[in-house]
């Protein structure tokens, strides 16, 4: 094995350009971590944001990557044997330590979750933050198979919106989804979405509720924080609101609870942390089941190699992508 790797460095906060490829040594390992080979690393939203100096306490330079998939290439820990495929999601990846931007990465073993898969690896790469966050949201809204019920789903051409229709669908749950560009709405209906809205980042009740009369039973809201606020006014007297995205931002100003939130209706959230290392182990190996069974596919919008990460930013920031962009460490430059 090489004492070098190549690496993605965001070498401070910036614009796309800020990231440099640059050969590193190779990462040593020590109790409690074990080297990864990453085969395969999903781009996220908060990298974009950690890039351009929002994420606080992030020290640069920084390989990103809060997330990846591949194989264990050393491990002090009897239970990560050599070649154990595994995902990590979360834990501070790309922002305490090194993430998964890189050949290799160094990793806390709590965060490694074997999995069994013959799946490839830009569609594996693809389900670990997506799918767990999607399936988790869609737990704390209540929404489960056979339960029936009508979903809204704002922010619905994101990785994890395609995903959370996909597995509505899969469930026989009504879904609504929206988008802000109705060249997307293609996407969505092929998803699986019943319905299909297009939001002008204006009010939503009335569209929705000259849909369902009295309102959705579940809004999963992954517009955040400038949407939040309608979406208590949309769901039902008594449903469920969950904010698991925040494309529009982190904070709600001036929130009043007392005002805001109808009574009866609740309002939660979700947070992929919850699903790290071994408490998300389960669910992800059911979520590869399920897509090797073809119960769904997931919304793979374009593959980059490490070379070609400027580009793949670009290409989120300017929220071109429909589904989810990878990057794989190994793949020659495409040049796109």
């Amino acid at each position: 094995m090489s004492r070098t790797m190549r690496a993605a460095v965001c070498v401070e906060a910036g614009g796309p350009e800020v990231l440099r490829i640059r050969e590193l040594p190779l990462p040593e390992v020590r109790d409690g971590w074990s080297l990864v080979r990453v085969e395969g690393a999903g781009l996220n939203r908060s990298e974009l944001r950690t890039r351009q100096g929002h994420s606080p306490g992030v020290s640069f330079p920084r390989v990103l990557g809060i997330e990846c998939v591949g194989t264990v290439a050393d491990s002090t820990d009897p239970r990560l044997p050599a070649g154990t495929t595994v995902a990590a999601v979360m834990g501070e990846m790309g922002r305490r330590f090194d993430g998964g931007y890189a050949q290799y990465a160094l990793l806390p073993d709590a965060l490694l979750m074997p999995v069994t898969t013959t799946l490839p690896w830009e569609i594996l790469a693809a389900l670990p933050e997506t799918y767990l966050t999607a399936r988790g949201s869609l737990d704390a809204l209540g929404v489960a198979p056979g339960g029936g019920g009508r979903l809204l789903i704002r922010g619905g051409t994101s990785s994890v919106g395609l995903a959370a229709v996909r597995i509505a669908a899969a469930q026989g749950v009504e879904t609504a989804a929206t988008t802000r560009s109705q060249e997307k709405a293609g996407a969505l209906k092929a998803a699986g979405a019943d319905h299909v809205l297009l939001d002008d980042a204006g009010p939503l009740t009335d569209t929705v509720r000259a849909l369902w009369p009295d309102g959705p039973d579940h809004v999963l809201d992954l517009v955040g924080t400038r949407t939040v606020p309608d979406s208590l006014r949309t769901v039902r007297r008594g449903g469920t609101v969950c904010v698991a995205g925040s494309l529009s931002g982190w904070l709600l100003p001036d929130f009043e609870p007392i005002a805001t939130i109808p009574t009866g209706t609740r309002l939660t959230a979700f947070h992929s942390d919850t699903l790290e290392g071994s408490a998300g182990q389960g669910l992800l190996q059911r979520i590869v089941d399920e897509v090797e069974a073809g119960v769904y596919r997931p919304d793979l919008d374009r593959v980059f190699a490490l070379d070609d990460i400027v580009a793949a930013h670009r290409r989120m920031e300017a929220d071109e992508a429909t589904g989810k962009t990878v990057v794989l460490p190994w793949a020659d430059a495409t040049g796109t």
